[in-house]
């Protein structure tokens, strides 16, 4: 079953290096970056806190990358998202090595090896890893093809759905003139404008697929993917081809209801309650005003605009039974709603940071959204 991370329990990283001293430059790198970091916390995708998501660009050194990437891997405890997008290389052990602006190909120190980030994905609390590779021999992260079982499972990492723009042997595209790369830019068109007919929630096993006819259809280099466990039902976005226009009454009778309805059992933090709430009269079709209309004046329009932008649980379910209500959500379904917010309630303290439920892995949420931008300042072409 496709699920949507719970934003408030989920981290994302995303590397990329746009300017270099002995590669040729790939400025549409930089343009990846924003569009990517924008959709996963816009309404579109995840709507992840922006602290939640942090940006490495020209990173001077592996160092500068390894830092926000391991304090990730402990704060993340639900899904984890690590993102590089640049030139690759193929080291003398015939590895993936990811560039740096003062990489030189015939220096490995200058390189970030991916070995050094698949370690840190495998000492990461979350239960889900999703790693989005955008650069040359890309494949080379999934274990030659040609090699035994046994050595391409060294490259995986359980609970990980890791996404390649190319085979082992082949190089990434960046058109010139384009805005994003050919593979970046074909997954943020597909995520941001859904798959028409594809199912409610783009999963990454569907998105993989469409990517691979997408891009073959063009000439593209063909991505390439491997799946541990249940990475490939983790979901970036709804598909919001299916998403109703117009308001949508269900139907009569035993038909079932096949709106894509957020799952409360999937949310886990205060914030992924408010973030489905959010989506959820979006799969409903509804405007505010039809919402309060239909709540036969028990919401008003202030009153939802205030319920999905609250930062605390409210105090008491009614004002919330009764917007999912006049969503048209199921009665099941409300009920999962209200054993959720009843769990969160009594597992929030006082502090602000301590809104998640409780588990034994429980990390410390995000700091403030680091951009580390351009942090080799006397780079200049």
């Amino acid at each position: 079953m496709s699920v949507l991370p719970d934003p408030g329990a989920s981290r994302a990283v995303l590397i990329g290096t746009s300017r270099y001293d002995h590669l040729e430059q790939l400025p549409a790198v930089s343009n990846n970056l924003t569009a990517l970091a924008d959709l996963l916390t816009g309404p579109l995708s995840l709507r992840m806190p922006a602290p939640h998501v942090t940006v490495v660009e020209n990173p001077p050194d592996p160092a500068t990358v390894m830092e926000p990437l391991r304090q990730a891997a402990e704060e993340a405890t639900d899904t984890l998202i690590v993102y590089y997008a640049g030139h690759g290389l193929i080291d003398p052990r015939d590895a993936l090595t990811l560039a740096l602006p003062l990489t030189r190909p015939d220096r490995v120190e200058t390189c970030l090896s991916y070995d050094w980030l698949r370690h840190i994905l495998l000492g990461s609390r979350a239960e889900r890893h999703i790693v989005l590779l955008d650069c040359c021999y890309s494949g080379l992260a999934l274990g030659r093809m040609s090699a035994s079982e046994g050595l391409a499972d060294q490259a995986a990492v359980e609970g990980t759905f890791l996404l390649a723009a190319s085979a082992e042997t082949r190089t990434a595209l960046a058109p010139v003139g384009d805005t994003y790369t050919a593979f970046t830019g074909a997954l943020l068109d597909t995520l941001l404008h859904g798959i028409p007919g594809g199912p409610p929630l783009l999963d990454l096993e569907t998105v993989y697929r469409h990517l691979r006819l997408t891009l073959e259809a063009r000439g593209h280099p063909v991505p390439q993917a491997r799946n541990r466990n249940s990475g490939a039902q983790v979901a970036l976005a709804r598909n919001h081809t299916d998403l109703p226009p117009v308001p949508v009454t269900p139907a009569a009778g035993p038909e079932p209801d096949k709106r894509p309805w957020p799952d409360p059992a999937s949310i886990r933090t205060v914030t992924g309650f408010f973030t489905n709430l959010a989506a959820v009269r979006e799969a409903s079709g509804l405007t505010q005003q039809e919402v309060s209309r239909r709540s036969a004046g028990r919401i008003s329009t202030g009153s939802i605009s205030r319920l999905v932008n609250l930062e605390t649980l409210p105090a008491t379910w009614s004002t919330t039974a009764a917007y999912l209500s006049a969503c048209g959500v199921p009665a099941d379904q409300i009920r999962q709603w209200h054993s959720t917010w009843q769990e969160l309630r009594r597992n929030t303290t006082t502090t602000p940071q301590a809104r998640a439920v409780p588990r034994s892995d429980t990390a410390e949420p995000g700091k403030a959204r680091r951009r580390l931008s351009n942090l080799w300042r006397g780079h200049r072409h």
